[in-house]
């Protein structure tokens, strides 16, 4: 079935999941790392399957890679950044492409990192780096010419 014929996600169980996330959101912004991801998951299980055709997909995916790599959850933070690269609007998207990069670099995986950090660079400039640790763009300094 084509995804322009799929139904949307019900009024009741989206309003849902944005709660989920709303709180999940205040809970990072708080440093409670662990509170915030549970209300990830609570939203994520809540998208009905196959749930990498809903846009909430990409952005409770990228919720939990977010937080997962704010608390150093190296693995669960590069499963979620890995699965919503099949979500919409994901690919392409700097923030994900940022994340997942700088992920990966952490664990010592520089080509993809490269990779990955080069998209950010790309589709949003050094910007996208003005916030992170400057590590990550000196990585990647190393690896294009700027």
């Amino acid at each position: 079935m084509a995804i322009s014929k799929m139904k949307e996600i019900d009024d009741e169980t989206y309003e849902s999941i944005k709660e989920l996330c709303a709180d999940g959101d205040k809970l990072f912004e708080e440093n409670k790392y662990d509170e915030a991801l549970d209300k990830y998951n609570d939203a994520w299980v809540l998208v009905p399957k196959p749930k990498e055709i809903w846009s909430a997909s990409t952005w409770i995916l990228a919720a939990i890679g977010d937080v997962c790599f704010a608390a150093g959850y190296s693995d669960v933070a590069l499963e979620a950044l890995t699965d919503v690269m099949h979500c919409p609007d994901a690919i392409g998207n700097p923030f994900l492409h940022l994340r997942r990069g700088q992920v990966l670099l952490d664990r010592g995986e520089e080509d993809e990192a490269a990779d990955e950090l080069t998209r950010a660079y790309a589709l949003e400039g050094k910007e996208i780096f003005d916030e992170e640790s400057p590590h990550y763009f000196e990585f990647l300094k190393t690896r294009i010419r700027l």
